[in-house]
C-alpha cells in the first residue's frame, strides 16, 4: 500500500469515528506526511489534554505514584516500517488501527478505556514508497515465488533507507533527519510506556521477538528490570499468541539492544519499554524458502498478532510499567548523586557552529545545559542523566565481542567536543533554544580585502556561496597577524582571503554578498585595509593561493555503499548547498570525466578491469583529485591506482582445534563494528585547515588498515600511540593493525593526487568533527602538491 493511501485510510478512520484522531508530526525530505493515529475511547480523546498532563506528572521523579495515577490510561506507541522495504508492518498497522477503532469486543474496549494508543504506520514513507513502487511494478499474475525473480531483488539503493539513503533505525540518537527529529519532538511530549519497532529479516528465517541475546546485548547504564522482568513478562504473551497460530519464532539470538539509537532501544533510555520484532520477509508478494512459501499476507498476520498482543501484555503489566517509568527517573537522580562527576564542561572558542550543532542534539534529547563562564555545563543531576552518560561517557571493556551495530556512541566525540567531567561547577542561564547562541556578525566595508575565519564549520558553505557568485577566494597556507577594526588579530593557516581588486564584481557587490551570507551562516569576517602584516605571510604571498571551485562527481549504484554515498550527498545538499553529480557505475566507462575536477569513491566493490583503472589513472594524472573512502581506499591500493600499501599482519602461531559452534563468535572478534579512536593531524597540511588541535577522534567501522605513506609529507592523520577512546576492538586488531596504521593519506599521481580515507569522515551524517577533512579534500584538494621526498 502506498503511503498516501495509508494516510488517506487513517484520515477516514479519524473522520468516521470519535475513537480516533489523526496527528501530523512532520514531513519527510520528499514532503510526505509523518502521521500518528491516536486511538482510545471517545471520553479519553475528549480529555486527551488532561490525560497528557496526568501522565507527564506521574513520570516526574519528585512524584510518588498514587492509586489515582494507576487509573490514568497507559501510553502506547505502535510504530512501524522504519525500513521501507520491510513492508508487512505498515499493512499490519492498518489492520491494527481498524481493529482498535471499529471493534466492540470487550477486550478491545478495555484497551481503548485503559490506554491511549498512538499508531505510527510508516516511520520512513520515502523508502516505503520507493520499495512499494518497485514491488508492485514487478508483481506478476500468477505470483512468482522464485527468489531469483526481479520482484525479490530490488534495484540499488533499495527501499530500506530514506531519501538520502540513511538508515532511520540508527538515527534516533543522532537526530539528523526530519523523520527522526519530528518523532523525537513528539516522543518527548508524551514519553510512552511501551514502543514497538517492527522489522523484517532474511527470508530463510522465522520470527523474532525480545528478549535479546543474553551476553553483551544490554546497555550497561540501563536498569536490569527492563531487560529481565519486563521483556520476559511480555515474551510470555507473544509466545502464547504465536503458538496459537502455529508460527515459528526465536528469541535471545542475533539481535542486541546495546546501541541506544534504535527504535527499540531509545525508548529504554526514557523509562519506556522498547520491543523489537523481526519477521522473515517475503521480499515481494510470495517467495520460496526452506520453510516453504512465504506470502505477504502471512508476514502481515504475524505482525498484526504481535501488535494486538503488545496491548494485551501492556494492559496486564500496566501498574508495573507505570511504576517502572517513575522509578526510572527517580533512579536517574539517585545514580547521579552517587556519580563522582557532577557535570560535564565544554567550550569552543573558534568553531561556534559545530558547537551549536552539538547543543542542538542535546536540546533535542531534552538534556539541560547552562552557560558557565566562556563555555557550557551539563549537570549530571537531571532527569536525563542516562542520556548525559550516553553522550559523554566512554567504554572500553565489553563482555561480548560481536555487535549487531556500533559499540561506541559517545556523540560528544562525534562533534570533536573538548569536554571534561568536573566535580564542582558554576551554573549560569539555562540554554533552552538555539537562537540563544546566535551572534551578530558585523564588519565594515573594505576597499582592500576581507578575511574569513576558516575555523568555523560553516566557512566551507560561505566559500561555496562566494564562488557561486563569481567571487574569487584564496586560502592562506601559513598563519599571519594583522590589524582589523583597529585591533591586532592573528589568523590561522586556512584563512580565506577575498581581495577587492581584480574581481568581476564591484566592491559594493562583494560587501553585500559577503555580509548577507556571513550573517546568515554566522561565520566571522574581518575587514583589512592592507596586505602588509605585522607577522607571518602577506596577502600577496605565494602561500596565499586562489581556490578553484570544485566540480564534483561521485560513483553510485550496484557495488557501492548506498549509506556512504548518501552521507556525501546529504552533507553537500543540506549543509553546503552544493550540487554533486551522481554517476551510476554502469555508466562510468562512457562518462565524460573532463567536466569534473574531483571524483568521490565510497566503499564498494569496483571493477578490477584494466579499462576501469586506466580511465581513473589518466583522469587523476591530468591534475584532478580522486577521494576514496574506506573500502574504496583499499581498492585503490590493491588495484595499484596509488603507490601505497596496506598494513598486513598474519597470526603465524599454530592453530588449535576449536568447537564448530563457536565460529560465528570467534570470527566476529575480527570485525570492527564501530569504535572511536584518536589520530594526530599534520596541522600544516591543507586537509587539516580549520583544525586547531592536533589530536581528534575518528570513527572506524571497517578493517581497512593503511600503512603510513613512504613519502614523509603525505601522511595527514595517523593513529596516536594510545588511540583507543571508545568501543570494542580485539587486541590483535588494536596492537598489530590499527596502532601502526594511518587514517588519512595523500598520494601523488602525475599532476594530480589521491586522497585516501581509511575511515569514513561523514558517518551517518553525524560526524561533524571529521566532516571538515572531507570538505577540505573537495575544496582544497586541487591545491595539494605532494612534495618529493628524496
Amino acid at each position: 500500500t502506498r503511503h498516501d493511501l495509508i494516510v488517506y485510510y487513517l484520515k477516514n478512520l479519524d473522520q468516521q469515528s470519535k475513537r480516533a484522531k489523526l496527528i501530523e508530526y512532520g514531513r519527510t525530505h520528499e514532503g510526505r506526511k509523518l502521521v500518528l493515529l491516536a486511538i482510545s475511547s471517545e471520553e479519553n480523546l475528549e480529555n486527551l489534554d488532561e490525560i497528557h498532563q496526568a501522565h507527564m506528572n506521574r513520570i516526574k521523579p519528585e512524584h510518588n505514584i498514587t492509586p489515582e495515577d494507576l487509573e490514568v490510561p497507559l501510553i502506547v506507541n505502535l510504530a512501524y516500517n522504519v525500513h521501507g522495504n520491510e513492508p508487512s508492518s505498515s499493512e499490519a498497522a492498518l489492520l491494527t488501527a481498524y481493529t482498535l477503532v471499529a471493534s466492540n469486543h470487550p477486550e478491545i474496549e478495555q484497551y481503548r478505556n485503559d490506554m491511549v494508543v498512538f499508531v505510527d504506520p510508516t516511520i520512513n514513507p520515502d523508502g516505503r514508497d520507493r520499495h512499494t513502487q518497485y514491488a508492485n511494478s514487478y508483481r506478476a499474475n500468477p505470483l512468482v515465488a522464485d527468489p531469483q525473480d526481479a520482484e525479490h531483488n530490488e534495484y540499488w539503493p533499495r527501499g530500506r533507507t530514506n531519501h538520502y539513503w540513511f538508515d532511520l533505525n540508527r538515527d534516533w540518537l543522532l537526530a539528523i533527519n526530519p523523520e527522526s527529529r519530528g518523532k523525537l519532538d513528539w516522543y518527548h511530549s508524551w514519553y510512552p510506556n511501551v514502543v514497538t519497532d517492527f522489522h523484517e529479516m532474511g527470508s530463510q528465517s522465522t520470527y523474532f521477538f525480545e528478549p535479546m541475546k543474553d551476553n553483551g546485548s544490554k546497555d550497561p547504564i540501563m536498569p536490569k528490570e527492563n531487560y529481565i522482568d519486563l521483556n520476559n513478562a511480555f515474551a510470555e504473551h507473544f509466545s502464547e499468541a504465536l503458538d496459537s497460530i502455529g508460527s515459528l519464532y526465536f528469541t535471545k539470538e542475533v539481535f542486541d539492544g546495546t546501541y541506544p539509537g534504535y527504535g527499540s532501544s531509545y525508548p529504554d533510555l526514557q523509562g519506556g519499554l522498547g520491543i523489537l520484532f523481526e519477521q522473515a520477509s517475503s521480499r515481494g508478494h510470495k517467495q520460496k524458502t526452506a520453510y516453504g512459501e512465504i506470502t505477504f499476507p502471512f508476514t502481515i498476520r504475524n505482525q498484526y498478532t504481535s501488535s494486538i498482543t503488545t496491548l494485551k501484555a501492556a494492559l496486564a503489566q500496566k501498574e508495573v510499567l507505570i511504576r517502572y517509568q517513575n522509578s526510572f527517573f527517580k533512579s536517574a537522580l539517585s545514580n547521579a548523586d552517587k556519580d563522582a562527576v557532577k557535570a560535564y564542561y565544554f567550550e569552543e572558542k573558534h568553531d561556534k557552529n559545530r558547537m551549536k550543532s552539538f547543543v542542538d542534539k542535546l536540546l533535542k534529547h531534552r538534556v539541560k545545559l547552562y552557560k558557565s563562564g566562556e563555555g557550557f555545563v551539563v549537570p549530571t543531576s537531571q532527569n536525563q542523566y542516562r542520556m548525559v552518560q550516553t553522550v559523554f561517557e566512554t567504554y572500553k571493556a565489553y563482555r561480548d565481542s560481536v555487535f549487531y551495530d556500533a559499540s561506541a556512541w559517545s556523540f560528544a566525540n562525534f562533534y570533536n567536543i573538548n569536554y571534561q567531567g568536573v566535580k564542582k561547577f558554576t551554573q549560569g542561564d539555562e540554554i533552552k533554544t538555539l537562537d540563544q547562541l546566535d551572534r551578530k556578525i558585523s564588519f565594515e566595508p573594505s576597499s582592500y580585502a576581507y578575511l574569513i575565519d576558516y575555523n568555523d564549520y560553516n566557512a566551507v558553505t560561505l566559500l561555496h556561496r562566494l564562488q557561486q557568485k563569481g567571487i574569487i577566494v584564496a586560502s592562506s597556507f601559513k598563519p599571519f597577524t594583522t590589524v582589523s577594526g583597529g585591533a591586532q588579530k592573528s589568523f590561522d593557516n586556512g584563512t580565506l582571503v577575498v581581495s577587492v581588486a581584480n574581481q568581476k564584481r564591484s566592491k559594493d557587490e562583494i560587501y553585500t554578498e559577503l555580509k548577507n551570507a556571513a550573517s546568515e551562516l554566522q561565520v566571522p569576517v574581518y575587514s583589512v585595509n592592507t596586505g602588509y602584516h605585522l607577522s607571518g605571510v602577506d596577502l600577496g604571498s605565494r602561500y596565499v593561493q586562489p581556490l578553484s571551485p570544485p566540480r564534483v562527481a561521485m560513483l553510485i549504484g550496484n557495488g557501492t555503499s548506498s549509506y556512504e554515498a548518501g552521507e556525501v550527498w546529504h552533507l553537500l545538499d543540506t549543509r553546503v548547498q552544493m550540487p554533486i553529480t551522481k554517476i551510476p557505475q554502469r555508466n562510468f566507462m562512457r562518462s565524460d570525466l573532463s567536466k569534473y575536477n574531483t571524483l568521490v569513491m565510497v566503499s564498494g566493490s569496483y571493477p578490477s578491469t584494466e579499462a576501469f583503472k586506466t580511465k581513473i589513472d589518466n583522469w587523476v594524472a591530468q591534475g584532478n583529485t580522486l577521494i576514496t573512502i574506506a573500502r574504496a581506499s583499499e581498492w585503490a591500493v590493491k588495484s595499484k591506482v596509488v603507490d601505497e600499501a596496506l598494513t598486513s599482519y598474519k597470526d603465524e602461531s599454530a592453530k588449535s582445534r576449536k568447537p564448530y559452534i563457536d565460529a560465528y563468535e570467534n570470527n566476529g572478534k575480527k570485525a570492527v563494528g564501530g569504535a572511536i579512536f584518536e589520530v594526530a593531524l599534520d596541522l600544516t597540511h591543507p586537509l587539516s585547515f580549520g583544525y586547531r588541535d592536533q589530536k581528534i577522534p575518528v570513527y572506524k567501522n571497517n578493517t581497512v588498515w593503511l600503512q603510513p605513506s613512504k613519502n614523509s609529507y603525505a601522511t595527514v592523520a595517523k593513529y596516536t600511540e594510545d588511540p583507543h577512546i571508545d568501543g570494542f576492538i580485539s587486541e590483535e586488531n588494536y596492537e598489530y593493525n590499527l596502532k601502526p596504521s594511518a587514517s588519512l593519506l595523500t598520494s601523488k599521481k602525475g599532476r594530480g593526487r589521491v586522497v585516501l580515507f581509511a575511515d569514513n569522515p561523514n558517518f551517518r551524517g553525524s560526524w561533524y568533527g571529521t566532516n571538515r577533512l572531507f570538505l577540505n579534500a573537495l575544496f582544497l584538494g586541487n591545491l595539494i602538491q605532494i612534495p618529493n621526498d628524496q
